[in-house]
This record gives C-alpha cells, structure tokens and sequence, in this order.
C-alpha cells in the first residue's frame, strides 16, 4: 500500500492570533491579533533583517517552523490559495476531444477547477502558488484524483487525458502507486486513461521521463507529450520517449493556414508520428479554417474552443 512522502505530505500552518519569536542578535516577542498585524510586524522586521522567526498560538503548543522572516510574510500574502490548495474543494472540468477525420467524440481532458464557482482560484494562480510554495506534488496528486474520479462518474468509454509534472514524481515506481490505487478505487478501466506531460518544451531529465511512462504503460495506461513545439519534435526523442499521443502546441495551430512557418511546421510533425505509429492531436483550434488545414493535413485529434469550451464534469454526467 502507498504511503506519502514528505513532498507529499508538506503543510503550511498558520496562526492568526498568538506571538511572533524574532531570533535576532537580541531575540524579540511581539503579539497580534490578525494576520494583517503579523504582516506589519515582518515588514518591520525586514527593514532591519531577515531573521528567523516563527508563530506561537495563545494558549497553545502549537508553533509554526521555523523560517525566515521573507519567506514567513510571501506565505501570508498567498494564504487563500494555500489553504485552498491544501484543504478547498475541488472538482474537474472536462474538455471534449474529437476525432476531426470523422468527427466523434474521442476523449476528454481534465482541468482543474474550485468546485465553487464563485471562488476566485484560476488553475494559474493554484499552481504557480503550488510552484513557489513547494506543493506542487499535493496539488498534482489532488488534480489527478480528481480527474480519476470524474472519468468514473460520468461513465461511457471515452478517454481521459490527466496533466501531470514530471517534477512531482520523485521515485516513479513509489509515487505513482498512489495513482493506481485511485484507479482501482473507482474501478475505471487504464485503458481509459491518457496522462500528459505538461509544458513538454522544458523537460531536462529525459531519462527520467522515459522511467515515468514506462510506469504508466505498464499498468495499461497511455502517455502523451502535451505542448509540443518547435524545439522537441525531433525523430530521436519520439523514438526515446515513445508516447502514444503528441499534442502540438496552439501557438502552432493558431492562424495555421495563413503564417506558413505554422503550416510547414505542422506537415512535418504530422510527418514523424507518422513515420512513428504516434497520433496527433491540434490544441487550441478557434477557427474552421484552422480545423480544415489539422484534418487535411492527416491530424487525427482535434481541441480547442471551436470544438467545445471546458464545463463541469457533472453535466456529462447527467446527459450520458
């Protein structure tokens, strides 16, 4: 059975009301009341030094780690997506996938939202607070159980197409296991499944990718390479890393039919999947003269507005 790893287990705690220690050359207390108090007192501080510090709670034990004053007051200044990130409800929303040759539905793609509305976290926000936060593996494990969980519910065969960062995956043979306790939880077929490395371009440890996938294969999921441009779409690295999907970037498929390095660019991409047995896939399609160009030129998957906008999984539910 899987067990979390520190990374994936990191929590930030803070502490609205109680004493901040100052481990300066004359170490300092000061009480507050609120957190826009704390954040007065670490601006003062800085001006002085960035000393360690930490939080204690009145009438309490429980006292924060200890960190450096910046770091203290960066944390504060993001604490609602913090406490999202760790403790927010979330759910999927599905983007369709369709076949452009023939124009059925192919798959879906899982992106994640608040599952209230009316809560301002964009996915940006979360996942670049994830970044600089160091819960980015807490995040991308959340994402992905969320995405198992809607492809279980709203049923059917089609697939599922689930971001991840290969970053978070420390010790693939160890952290994926939680992955596939999920899928076995809501009992959803690894055929229907399709995990997509995210921003492809700055992938620098190739081998460890290539460890990644071969983990997901063997459990009879499928592997793509998302956001794929100019710089990775050699025939050496397809051949390395053996996806069975890539999906081009939209910079790309944007105005293709009129910006000819676009054009040339897509002929010879669709030329080495080709060659390779690997699919393609078109993000970002917005216009028809776009999808005409991608289905012409032998694409077989198409994305983008056009085809259909992201919505909650619940309402593909409901109409299956």
């Amino acid at each position: 059975m899987w067990h979390p790893c520190a990374e994936c287990t990191t929590t930030i705690r803070f502490i609205e009301a109680g004493s901040l220690h100052i481990q300066s050359p004359t170490p300092e207390v000061f009480s507050y009341s609120s957190f826009e108090q704390l954040e007065q007192i670490l601006s003062s501080t800085l001006q002085i030094g960035d000393f360690p510090v930490s939080c204690r709670a009145k009438g309490s034990r429980l006292v924060t780690p200890v960190l450096a004053a910046s770091v203290l007051l960066e944390q504060l200044k993001s604490r609602q997506a913090i406490d999202f990130i760790q403790n927010g409800v979330m759910t999927s929303h599905l983007q369709p996938i369709f076949n452009i040759q023939d124009n059925s539905l192919f798959a879906n793609e899982a992106l994640l939202r608040a599952a209230d509305q009316t809560i301002p976290m964009s996915p940006g926000l979360l996942f670049s607070t994830a970044s600089k936060m160091g819960l980015h593996s807490r995040l991308d494990q959340r994402a992905r159980e969320e995405a198992i969980r809607a492809t279980h519910l709203v049923g059917g065969t089609q697939k599922t197409f689930i971001n991840f960062l290969p970053s978070t995956i420390y010790n693939p043979e160890y952290c994926l296991r939680h992955t596939f306790e999920i899928v076995e939880r809501y009992n959803v077929d690894p055929s229907r499944l399709v995990f997509e490395v995210v921003e492809t371009e700055k992938i620098e440890d190739v081998n460890h990718l290539k460890h990644v996938f071969e983990q997901y294969k063997k459990q009879g999921i499928q592997v793509a390479l998302d956001d794929v441009g100019a710089g990775f779409s050699t025939l050496d690295m397809l051949s390395l890393l053996q996806p069975d999907y890539v999906k081009i970037d939209r910079a790309f498929i944007s105005n293709c039919d009129t910006v000819a390095e676009n054009e040339a660019f897509l002929r010879k991409a669709r030329h080495l999947t080709k060659e390779m047995g690997i699919q393609i896939l078109a993000e970002g399609i917005e216009r028809q003269e776009e999808l005409e160009l991608c289905r012409e030129l032998g694409f077989d998957f198409g994305q983008g507005y056009l085809l259909g906008h992201p919505a909650p999984y619940s309402e593909l539910a409901k109409a299956q």
